[in-house]
């Protein structure tokens, strides 16, 4: 659990513990531990001496996400496009795997963030998504996945292009030594960073410093 009551942190960012040997397979399994032995274990103890809260449906807080849910729904039911939801979700697909990789470059990440939007726009112009709220539909529940994609999409290029060095997973072409190994900016980025949606494709960033007294950065190399 977090520093957030109730806010847990799972796979591989929630501390690591295969330390220097940093492998693919390695955070997978750190993924498939947490998410098979660990989270069930963890939540579900905090979870038994957790007292239901006191807020009932009536609460203007609940209308609101219910309605905001509801029309969301309904506009996707209501549109009745051309295009199905799985064409959508290939398109952003193959747009983040061929400009949001293990590595990118200035060049990509700004064209993958003019489509973006463009993208998101004709999804909720054009989409067909077939069935009814009133029962289990699949294709409903792609949509709305694929609509958050959309967001998720757009934070992620925003991100890597504000992130101009290389660093763990994140390896910007242009940012590379002579040898091909990553080049690190500490003095610049050494901050975990936060961003807040605020619609509309704007995004606030927060930054928090880091500050190492007892260990020392230094640059990973896979040589």
């Amino acid at each position: 659990m977090s520093t957030i009551p109730g806010l847990f942190v799972a796979g591989e960012a929630n501390f690591s513990d295969h330390g220097a040997n940093r492998l693919g397979a390695s955070a997978l399994m750190q993924g498939l531990a947490d998410g098979y032995f660990v989270l069930p274990y963890t939540i579900g103890n905090y979870l038994a001496g957790v007292k239901p809260g006191q807020i009932g449906t009536d609460h203007a807080g609940v209308r609101e996400a219910v309605d905001d849910v509801n029309a969301r729904v309904a506009k996707l039911l209501a549109t009745k496009g051309n295009r199905t939801v799985t064409s959508f979700h290939r398109e952003l697909g193959d747009l983040l795997w061929n400009n949001c990789g293990m590595t990118r470059e200035r060049g990509g990440l700004d064209k993958a963030i003019r489509r973006i939007p463009e993208l998101r726009e004709e999804f909720w112009s054009n989409v067909n998504v077939p069935g009814s709220a009133e029962s289990v539909n699949v294709a409903l529940e792609h949509a709305g996945r694929v609509a958050d994609f959309m967001e998720l999409a757009e934070l992620m290029c925003m991100d890597a292009v504000h992130r101009e060095e290389s660093c763990g997973g994140h390896f910007r072409a242009e940012h590379q030594t002579a040898d091909g190994e990553a080049l690190r900016h500490d003095d610049k980025f050494c901050y975990v960073a936060a961003w807040e949606w605020q619609g509309d494709s704007k995004w606030a960033l927060h930054k928090e410093p880091l500050h190492f007294e007892n260990v020392q950065l230094s640059t990973r190399s896979y040589k």
